[in-house]
């Protein structure tokens, strides 16, 4: 590109197609020329047949795009504007792992052309992008940032499943290295969603955002995690003292779970990290994550407590999050293991989620139909994720897959209104 400009006509590559990459890569082709570049072989030849295994893009969206999708790093060069939405996970200690953001700028750094404007949508902590990515795409490249190459960031806002709040809706921040590159953007996102832009005052105040909105969210759900142990102990349901309190208008409307997913689940620990790194002990932050990383064993654990000796349990739900298939950093698999260790066996049915990635990811083989399953064959039934089809399971299907006397523990509050059959015990949080 010779020139900081864009028209429909600018090459815009968007690398990633996950949940956050492929909506906003559909989204841009309908204004603009735009090629979606993802390192799986087997996600691009996924899009090419017109399947989505995220679910985010129905199939007659997304065969009638123009979106052009490759693996091949070759047919993205020399792009004008190209946006990153990698993974940004943490590793088996809870420490960000940036390895996914490090390799698209190694990958990006040798084809990126004059004048290329590299936007980063991935959540990161402040300085990231500027500290981090524009240094290996200096190393990379041979050119000069800020001089012949610019960076922006805006952070993704994806919420997997949530059909109202999509990408074509949503507010979208946006900040770049300098007002040009920020007019560029404005120009580039305010054509795809109608809820327009907020332009951040710099790179670092736009990561610093992204990364609280969910760090927030985990502390308020820590509350209620936390009182909702509180309340178990002294034999109340915390739903119905969310009831009551949330008749005062300024009563702020969080329920607890199991808090997983991409997002809320690891977003706190970047907060965090950077936090550690000028010296300051997150502790807040840091004590929200305690408790709701702890919350599935306390669940397992005041399950067990109800039922005597072992037996089967059947858990209802495997996702982070109901009505959607996301499968990644779903605390469901530490609910099953806590119960596992107390001594029960646990199946599991999912109504969204791919078998094959039950399989692949926690070695779990998901059960077929529920109406296949025998009868009176389950000490509990477990309802943890709280996805369309379980909400509308009647009692006496539950009543079948018990035996007599057996439990319905109610995580997520989706039988709270249904009467219980006679001999058939039931508990929520």
């Amino acid at each position: 590109m010779s020139a900081l400009s864009l028209t429909s006509e600018t090459p815009i590559v968007v690398v990633g197609l996950g949940y956050v990459g492929l909506p906003l890569a559909v989204a841009l082709a309908k204004k603009f020329n735009v090629v979606g570049f993802d390192i799986s072989e087997q996600r691009i030849a996924e899009l090419k047949d017109g399947f989505d295994r995220t679910e985010e893009i129905e199939r007659e969206r997304l065969e009638a795009s123009s979106l052009a999708v490759t693996s091949s790093v070759e047919e993205i060069r020399d792009a004008g504007v190209y946006i990153v939405t990698v993974p940004t996970p943490v590793d088996e200690n809870n420490k960000p792992d940036l390895f996914p953001v490090r390799a698209s700028c190694e990958t990006l750094g040798p084809i990126i052309g004059k004048n290329s404007i590299i936007v980063f949508e991935s959540t990161v902590y402040p300085g990231v992008t500027e500290e981090l990515c524009g240094p290996i795409l200096e190393e990379k490249s041979g050119l000069v940032c800020g001089e012949d190459f610019y960076l922006g960031y805006s952070p993704e806002r994806i919420n997997p499943g949530d059909k109202v709040h999509t990408v074509d809706k949503i507010t979208k921040v946006i900040s770049g290295q300098t007002p040009e590159v920020v007019d560029i953007l404005e120009e580039l996102y305010c054509a795809v969603t109608s809820g327009g832009v907020f332009k951040a005052s710099s790179i670092r105040v736009a990561e610093a955002a992204k990364v609280i909105e969910n760090a927030q969210r985990d502390i308020n759900i820590g509350f209620v995690n936390e009182i909702t142990m509180i309340f178990q102990k002294l034999g109340i349901s915390v739903y119905d003292v969310l009831e009551a309190a949330g008749t005062k208008w300024n009563f702020l409307n969080f329920t607890p779970g199991l808090v997983g997913g991409h997002c809320i689940g690891v977003d706190p620990y970047y907060l965090a990290e950077r936090a550690k790194q000028i010296n300051h002990d997150p502790r807040i932050i840091l004590s929200g994550r305690a408790i709701n990383d702890g919350m599935a064993d306390f669940v397992a654990e005041r399950i067990g407590a109800q039922l005597s000796g072992a037996g089967k349990i059947l858990v209802l739900g495997l996702t982070f999050k109901e009505n959607c298939p996301d499968l990644r950093n779903t605390k469901a698999v530490d609910l099953i293991q806590g119960l596992k260790v107390r001594g029960f066996t646990v199946d599991v049915h999912d109504a969204a989620a791919d078998p094959a990635e039950a399989k692949e990811f926690f070695n779990i083989d998901l059960k077929g139909d529920l109406s296949d399953l025998p009868d009176h064959s389950y000490v509990a039934v477990v309802g943890c994720v709280s996805h369309d089809e379980y909400k509308d399971i009647q009692m006496s299907e539950l009543e079948r897959l018990l035996e007599p006397g057996g439990l319905i523990a109610d995580i997520k509050a989706m039988w709270r209104d249904k009467e219980k059959p006679q001999y058939i015990r039931k508990w929520q949080l």
